[in-house]
């Protein structure tokens, strides 16, 4: 195993990092951001109407793309065990 193959390989997990993290944080982001106008147009500052909306949300996300977000993983782990061989030099 060279020192490329080593970068290779952890370039490769944090893109996979970064996909099955995006979906989340992208909507706990915007759920976040309107909640926050909410917020600063009624002047209702309570700590549950925050936190009990992007809890709600990024359920919702999991349900619909965990399917997608296990494949993803499940496709860089069978890839990787895949180049075990190769990386041993065998």
């Amino acid at each position: 195993m060279t020192q490329g193959d080593a970068i290779h390989i952890a370039v490769e997990a944090m893109l996979v990092t970064l996909k099955l993290a995006a979906p989340i944080l992208l909507a706990s982001l915007v759920v976040g951001l309107v909640v926050s106008l909410f917020q600063s147009v009624t002047q209702l500052q309570e700590f549950t109407l925050t936190f009990v909306p992007k809890l709600a949300a990024v359920a919702v996300v999991l349900l619909v793309a965990g399917h997608w977000m296990l494949a993803q993983l499940v496709g860089y782990t069978d890839a990787l065990f895949t180049q075990v061989p190769q990386l041993l030099g065998g």
